[in-house]
């Protein structure tokens, strides 16, 4: 970890395991990495009840944010793709006054929670002039999960900026040419987010209640082996092969490509041509994993947030140990 003395911004991504940051310095030519770190979360502020789990995730922040020599109070956040509810909606072409009334009668629709118990916003994500239509992201986040958060940074000693949607951070690290249409699949230890990319813009996102502690689990199940072990061979065998192991975890693994490949096939019908899965998150980083998704026609590739930023030549191996885990925090580091 290293860190710069310049103006930064900080991206804190909070995911289901880990609490994952990235300090990022913009500059005239390639952001800058200041410095990252990665400290475990045994808890989710999701099911926190009594302000008991946000004051000690506030006190591990704060011990990971001194500990990796942060220089900024500045920091975006994101909030999960599973705790958080969007949607694309088509509308017709009308001012903004009446935009914002319509979006409030179509939210009604789509979250499956009383208006007054969530924060609503909205962007417009294209506009087709001759169909007088436009289509605009609808994201409802609950309440109580951003008074959480906000009352989270706030005993961190951190000034939040943004709060956003961990599939927006994810394209602005990950998608490098906005004519291209992308699957990004961010495979974390509980969860996996799939999020289909249209032009640079999120049409859709999906979150799976399975992750990389599910492959762990059923390894160890099936090999009635302890926790660790079955972690170590996940990373040794993953996927690639023909013995037990990939028989062990291809079910799980199936369950996620098998809703990548319904998600394809309902753009493929609309004419929508897709050049390129993205695999993140710490899941994604099983050996044969990208020859796996690759099966289902369309190129896979490992995400790759640090081809965006400039970080000193020295830290180098250790830096893209972590890339795969890093994406959101870039992403959120990199919005201004």
């Amino acid at each position: 970890m290293f860190f710069s003395k310049k103006s930064s911004i900080l991206g804190v991504d909070i995911g289901t395991a880990d609490i994952k940051i990235a300090q990022i310095t913009h500059t005239k030519n390639k952001p800058h990495l200041d410095t990252y770190g990665i400290v475990n979360l045994s808890y989710q502020l999701t099911s926190d009840e009594n302000g008991i789990v946000v004051k000690t995730a506030a006190e591990v922040l704060k011990q990971l944010v001194e500990h990796a020599g942060v220089t900024t109070k500045r920091c975006m956040i994101s909030l999960p793709n599973s705790a958080v509810f969007t949607s694309i909606i088509e509308l017709p072409l009308m001012s903004d006054k009446d935009l914002n009334q319509a979006v409030q009668f179509e939210a009604k629709k789509y979250v499956p929670l009383p208006l007054s118990e969530i924060i609503l916003s909205w962007s417009l994500v294209d506009q087709n002039p001759e169909a007088k239509t436009q289509s605009i992201l609808l994201t409802a986040v609950p309440k109580h999960l951003r008074e959480s958060y906000l009352q989270l940074f706030d005993l961190a000693g951190l000034q939040l900026e943004v709060i956003e949607i961990e599939a927006l951070a994810l394209i602005r690290s990950l998608v490098f040419d906005t004519k291209t249409n992308h699957v990004i699949i961010d495979i974390g230890a509980k969860s996996t987010g799939i999020n289909f990319i249209k032009g640079g813009f999120l049409q859709l996102s999906r979150s799976l209640n399975i992750g990389g502690d599910t492959i762990t689990d059923r390894i160890a199940q099936v090999l009635t082996i302890s926790h660790a072990r079955a972690e170590q061979f996940k990373k040794d065998f993953g996927v690639a092969g023909g013995g037990f192991i990939p028989e062990a975890v291809r079910p799980v693994l199936e369950s996620i490509r098998t809703e990548t490949k319904q998600l394809l096939t309902i753009y493929q019908a609309r004419g929508v041509h897709v050049d390129q899965i993205v695999l993140v998150g710490g899941g994604a980083g099983l050996p044969g994993l990208v020859d796996f998704f690759s099966e289902l026609g369309v190129p896979a590739v490992l995400g790759d947030p640090l081809s965006k930023l400039e970080y000193l030549p020295e830290v180098e191996a250790v830096v893209k140990r972590y890339a795969l885990h890093l994406p959101v925090a870039i992403g959120l580091a990199l919005n201004v």
